[in-house]
């Protein structure tokens, strides 16, 4: 997972000073000595490690802390003001034309995942209501417009190619044209990469820039290469200027070095994060909810926003209803299942739960619900809706229909009755109606 090392030790050292009544001069520098660490460890650049660890040092003495009563949380609070500051302070959104369509430029090296991560954007900005054009700029790479219709059929979005021109310009001056008549308010071009910076690759972007006049030049760069990443991103500003840029395979970088430095090193936002493989995993990047994950503080907001996307209206009506009546079964149990399987995983969910990350012993395995759902589905519609007929020999034939074991099977419809008896316990107290009613997503993003 993003940042799991650097977030272990950074987490490490905030609960030894949660703990100091007081900190002395040499219990300061050696805090500071061991954030150093972590940063170097994380492959964050060494130039801006050092900075970071002097404007903590100066704000740490500055506000007389040595001598505060509660030092710890001080000191605390400066490295996760400053890490937002690092990471580019607040969310840094796409500049749409008042005048559309806005015109989105993705650059960057062959191998980066430019063209899932423009199907992933496009995806992205279809939720915010925008109604985008995906162009086919790689005349070049085997197979890249292919790739790029493939991904516009499975997200359902529209693909602009032309095979027979090999002038790139052209081809997004046509693109241009058909988004005018077609409605459609944001065009992406996927540009060709290389494996490496080099001339001929800069001056094709130039003549397409200076052609097309883009609104916007998103950096992609795959967070996993480290600081070659800061050093691509840095390439690519001072020869071509960029906007911001897009981290992909975030969720693979244990170290988390490229999200840390970019900002500092280019003076250009993060704007986007590529979190994981499927056409969904991308989200905007927000340096306050990032640091407060790196830091073991949750990120409620996004788990809020993720489920705000997620849950159907619909569905959580009739969900409401069963729950009345307790009439609340397996298929319901299954549906609920698979609406917060949407939201990723669950362990990337809890760790944006406050607290989660200092529980050593709380573990999740995803492949336990994947079980579960093959233990529901091996069922008939009768035992979904009555699990009292699940008798012995019904349950030795849903574990050999879903490859599991008579125990695996006691043991979730244990879980599922702890289950019913809860949602009877909620029912009972208060009333469900006043519950539903006060549980409103909008009240809770007031709290942080």
């Amino acid at each position: 997972m993003a940042f799991e090392g650097l977030s272990e030790k950074l987490q490490n050292i905030t609960r030894k000073l949660k703990g100091k009544a007081r900190i002395t001069e040499s219990d300061l520098k050696e805090v500071l000595r061991e954030v150093k660490l972590a940063l170097l460890e994380a492959d964050v650049n060494y130039k801006v490690v050092k900075d970071f660890v002097k404007v903590i040092e100066e704000k740490a003495i500055g506000q007389d802390v040595l001598k505060s009563l509660t030092p710890g949380q001080q000191i605390i609070k400066i490295v996760k003001d400053e890490m937002v500051s690092l990471l580019g302070g607040v969310e840094s959104k796409i500049n749409f034309t008042p005048n559309p369509p806005t015109i989105i430029m993705m650059v960057g090296l062959q191998g980066s995942g430019k063209t899932t991560t423009s199907g992933k954007l496009a995806n992205l900005l279809r939720k915010q209501g925008k109604k985008p054009l995906l162009v086919a700029c790689d005349i070049y790479r085997p197979a890249a417009i292919k790739q790029l219709q493939v991904v516009g059929a499975q997200l359902n979005i529209p693909v602009y190619a032309n095979e027979n021109i090999k002038d790139v310009s052209m081809i997004a001056k046509q693109a241009y044209s058909q988004a005018i008549s077609k409605l459609n308010d944001v065009i992406i071009l996927d540009t060709a990469g290389r494996l490496h910076i080099d001339e001929e690759l800069m001056n094709e972007l130039k003549t397409l820039k200076a052609n097309i006049k883009p609104h916007e030049i998103l950096l992609v760069v795959d967070a996993m290469t480290g600081q070659d990443a800061v050093n691509v991103a840095e390439s690519f500003n001072e020869s071509l200027g960029i906007d911001g840029v897009i981290l992909t395979k975030l969720d693979g970088d244990t170290r988390g070095g490229a999200a840390l430095s970019v900002k500092k090193v280019t003076g250009r936002p993060i704007k986007f994060a590529a979190t994981g493989e499927k056409l969904n995993d991308i989200e905007i990047f927000h340096p306050d909810r990032m640091t407060s994950r790196i830091l073991g503080m949750g990120d409620v907001l996004s788990i809020i926003e993720q489920a705000e996307q997620t849950f159907d209206e619909e569905e959580a009506a009739k969900l409401e209803q069963k729950l009345r009546k307790q009439t609340f079964d397996l298929d319901d149990y299954l549906s609920q299942l698979k609406q917060i399987k949407k939201m990723g995983s669950f362990s990337s969910i809890l760790k944006m739960i406050p607290g989660m990350n200092q529980l050593k012993d709380v573990k999740v395995d995803d492949k336990e619900f994947v079980k579960i759902e093959a233990i529901i589905c091996s069922m008939t519609k009768e035992e979904r809706r009555e699990p009292k007929l699940l008798n012995a020999s019904r349950r030795k034939r849903i574990a050999a229909g879903s490859g599991t074991t008579v125990q695996d099977i006691n043991k979730f419809m244990n879980s599922f009755e702890m289950t019913q008896k809860m949602m009877r316990k909620v029912k009972n107290e208060k009333g469900l109606n006043n519950i539903m009613k006060n549980l409103n997503m909008k009240d809770l993003k007031k709290f942080r």
